[in-house]
């Protein structure tokens, strides 16, 4: 008899269950740093860490959905993935406008709140970005999963940024720019996963056309 190893579908199933493994644990620390930096940031009247702390839920979200289709075909997670995309976008919108409304009622961050939240914020994701790392070339739907963990730590240093500069230009400005800036990657790292989930989609139903034909 074949030891177990060596059959396809056996490795598949070993495969599925590193993935989700790895997807419950980065869930949970997404949870936990979004419960802490939405609190840090409304404390600290922050469009930056308030745009961090989005991420840190849409993050989470796209887990929970990514976990749901680890099982599945194709055409599921190119589903998911476009409404991971769907997520990120609505964020981005959703920031532009806690943006606008900080330029029209002006706040001085306190930027000691911003600096240690956001060491904190990037120790969580360059954890996560290291569990997913292996996991990155799988399929779509993992793929989705670490662009979100990559583009965390890009968020996570511009929010370090902001620290620094609103504690040198005692201004929000810094703030308010990061927080912009934090919402044009998520509506730019939306519209890459729904492309590139678009055309998986249509690859796997046009696929499935020529089966049926």
């Amino acid at each position: 008899m074949s030891d177990c190893c060596s059959n396809t579908a056996c490795e598949i199933d070993k495969l599925r269950g590193r993935q989700r493994h790895t997807l419950i644990l980065v869930l949970v620390i997404n949870l936990v740093m979004f419960s802490v930096e939405i609190t840090a940031g409304l404390l600290a009247a922050s469009t930056a860490l308030i745009a961090d702390s989005l991420d840190m839920l849409g993050d989470a979200l796209v887990y929970g959905f990514s976990l749901y289709v680890v099982a599945r075909n194709d055409a599921w997670k190119a589903g998911s993935a476009l409404v991971k995309g769907g997520i990120m976008a609505l964020f981005g919108l959703f920031v532009l406008g806690q943006a606008i409304y900080k330029i029209l009622n002006p706040e001085l961050p306190h930027f000691q709140i911003i600096g240690l939240v956001g060491l904190l914020a990037l120790a969580a994701n360059g954890v996560c970005l290291a569990l997913l790392w292996r996991h990155r070339a799988e399929d779509i739907n993992m793929r989705s999963v670490w662009l979100c963990s990559r583009n965390d730590i890009i968020a996570n240093v511009a929010v370090l940024g902001a620290a620094v500069g609103v504690w040198l230009s005692q201004s929000q400005w810094p703030d308010i720019l990061v927080g912009l800036a934090i919402a044009a990657l998520f509506l730019r790292t939306a519209f890459h996963v729904i492309r590139d989930a678009t055309g998986i989609y249509r690859t796997h139903q046009a696929a499935q056309r020529q089966d049926a034909g």
